[in-house]
């Protein structure tokens, strides 16, 4: 099922462009509206059916679209509620075309809708909010997409607990978690969706999506008779129904319930039936994504030629590959198929372009991460002077306050002379104290300022060592390694063409030693620059780490507990590290055949728990001088942390508990 990680992200893109859903009778909706615009007399109510016929036509005729938009809305010069909703349709319509256009738009309809307390108005506030999400998804992430649905969308129309609006922006969040692989979050925000859609609306364009969504989310997890039932029930809501456009989407679906269950020529008839649909009505992405699917089947069947000039159309069409991961999906593909044909100088093109583009996205990943860090500093900044003028005012208060009780005393001194005594008493400890507070506060000055100064050289230190791994790996990588990839590519191409395999077994013997060789440097410089933590997260790339370590006689149990996904890169880069240098030293030299790594998050505290049952060490054996935890010890001082180490001879114990928050 890897082969299918490309095509989820373009099913999301898709399902997220349709973010109001059009009836599965179009033929009848569309002559209804048209019907409205005909015989309505009421400006409002033509405004209204202007608006969904732009946003019927966005896709498939620009220029009508874009001409109901702008007649609804000069039918509504004179009615504020038409004048908001405007902005909202012009965001649908820029969606597609420019996504600054089209976030600007949504924003100015939220402010303005918001001045409306009625459900409609609502409604359109919770689908601009959705759709600006969209627009600045490239941006900021999906991680922003989803908060502002959960923050901004949904709640506007919760509290309209039966209304189809809020089953399909359930179906829309799970479909963001299908695509992030968590599927169980996924799999609930789909039911409660359920609920709600095949109760109040059993017959709707809603509830067919909703059923595709959950077919999809298990044909993703490969569990494709539990998909199937669910696809069934939406083919019964579309068959009645065979002009509609959604008939693409069905049977798209369709096409992955026959992937899951290796069905070749099944695949083919289900891709051939979508494209049907998909250019009648000019679903262009949708058309490219078919034929993703088709290109693996014309591999499978060895059908190189084929495959190859269907990759290629692929790129030239440029619709499916306008989002940067596709595209690097794609040229490794067009690598892979032209080195299988013999195609050597193809393949070792493509695979540069492949190479290139991954250097780029990850420079752009770690530009981005940048650009969070310095805004959520200056943020910081700005609070903490906010937070020392208010002390200060507060100071100055206090010192004035002082000055009023001591001119009362004098005041009062020549008929108290007793109590002017105690005053001056009073005075003098107070006095005495606040010169004992300053003194205090003047050594946790020192002392802080000696700790920042430990932690910058710290972070000097690390950062550097981080930047020559980086360096070494990108030599191996893109030096050594293409070289070497370069070489065996050669090699396989002159055997298949002069040697006879079963006459030439130690040739093939030491092509195979090239190509573990090839391997084990690609190792080494994911190693050095673990490719899985910029892409995936700290998660993926520690499971990736155990991997790497298990052995035949060494079983690695990784428990990760609430790691969250906000941690800065930076952050996770040494609690990676220090975890790498534990288990390298627990395989190294503990013995052990059993290693449980256990890491989890509480808010701002990291949690790493590390035991084997090996044959342990004597703790103060432990050179201070030792690389390996030295380093350690550096990163758990940088993140203000502390380590406890237990070891017997019946293995090893190590506690660790970090600091997340920015240093």
């Amino acid at each position: 099922m890897k082969k299918l990680g490309l095509v989820i992200s373009i099913l999301l893109s898709l399902a997220l462009r349709s973010q109001q859903i059009v009836p599965l009778d179009e033929k009848s909706y569309i002559d209804s509206l048209q019907n409205v615009v005909r015989l309505k007399t009421d400006n409002q109510s033509k405004a209204a059916a202007y608006f969904l016929l732009s946003n019927y036509y966005r896709n498939t005729d620009s220029t009508l679209s874009k001409k109901h938009l702008e007649t609804a809305r000069s039918l509504g010069k004179s009615n504020p509620f038409i004048s908001a909703q405007y902005f909202y349709y012009q965001g649908q319509y820029y969606a597609d075309r420019d996504k600054e256009k089209a976030a600007a738009s949504y924003l100015k309809g939220t402010e303005l809708l918001s001045k409306f307390k009625n459900k409609e108005s609502e409604f359109l506030q919770s689908r601009s909010w959705f759709g600006y999400g969209i627009a600045q998804k490239n941006k900021e992430g999906y991680p922003f997409l989803i908060k502002i649905m959960l923050e901004k969308s949904i709640p506007l129309i919760a509290k309209y607990e039966n209304s189809r609006n809020l089953g399909f922006e359930y179906t829309q969040l799970a479909l963001m978690f299908t695509y992030n692989a968590e599927f169980k979050k996924a799999e609930n925000y789909n039911n409660k969706a359920l609920e709600i859609l095949e109760k109040n609306a059993p017959a709707s364009s809603e509830l067919f999506f909703t059923y595709l969504n959950i077919a999809s989310n298990f044909f993703y997890q490969a569990k494709g008779d539990m998909g199937k039932s669910f696809l069934d029930k939406a083919e019964k809501l579309i068959q009645p129904y065979p002009d509609s456009s959604s008939n693409s989407y069905y049977f798209y679906n369709k096409t992955l319930y026959y992937i899951t269950k290796q069905k070749n020529e099944e695949t083919l008839s289900a891709i051939e039936k979508g494209l049907y649909y998909t250019k009648k009505f000019q679903q262009n992405l949708l058309t490219q994504m078919f034929y993703v699917h088709k290109y693996d089947i014309l591999k499978k069947q060895k059908k190189y030629t084929e495959a190859r000039d269907l990759l290629k159309s692929i790129l030239k069409e440029k619709t499916l590959v306008i989002d940067a991961n596709n595209r690097k999906t794609i040229y490794l593909q067009l690598s892979s198929i032209n080195e299988v044909m013999g195609n050597t100088k193809e393949a070792l093109a493509w695979d540069r372009y492949h190479s290139k583009l991954s250097d780029s996205l990850n420079a752009a990943n770690i530009k981005l991460e940048i650009n969070k860090l310095e805004a959520k500093y200056n943020t910081a900044e700005k609070e903490r002077k906010i937070a020392s003028l208010n002390a200060e005012k507060k100071q100055k208060e206090l010192e004035v306050s002082r000055k009023n009780y001591y001119l009362l005393g004098l005041s009062l001194v020549s008929f108290f002379f007793i109590s002017l005594a105690i005053s001056l008493s009073t005075l003098y400890r107070k006095n005495k104290k606040l010169s004992e507070q300053k003194e205090i506060n003047l050594q946790q000055k020192i002392t802080d300022i000696k700790q920042k100064e430990e932690l910058t050289l710290t972070k000097a230190i690390l950062e550097g060592e981080e930047r020559e791994r980086e360096r070494i790996a990108k030599d191996l990588h893109d030096g050594l390694g293409g070289m070497l990839a370069g070489v065996k590519i050669n090699f396989s191409t002159w055997s298949s063409n002069n040697l006879v395999s079963e006459e030439h077994e130690d040739f093939y013997k030491i092509l195979e030693q090239l190509d573990r060789s090839v391997s084990e440097l690609r190792h080494i410089a994911r190693n050095l620059m673990p490719e899985s933590l910029l892409n995936f997260g700290l998660e993926t790339a520690l499971r990736d780490l155990c991997d790497f370590y298990t052995r035949k006689n060494l079983t690695i149990d990784f428990q990760p507990i609430n790691i969250h996904k906000e941690l800065s890169l930076s952050t996770q880069l040494h609690i990676y590290r220090i975890i790498q240098e534990l288990l390298a030293n627990a395989v190294k030299h503990s013995g052990a055949n059993s290693i449980l790594l256990q890491c989890s998050q509480a808010e701002n505290t990291f949690f790493i728990t590390i035991e084997d049952n090996g044959r342990g060490f004597v703790k103060d054996t432990i050179k201070p001088t030792s690389m390996g935890f030295q380093n350690i010890r550096n990163r758990v001082n940088y993140l203000l942390g502390k380590m406890e180490i237990n070891s017997d001879n019946e293995g090893t114990n190590i506690n660790i508990e970090l600091n997340t928050y920015e240093i």
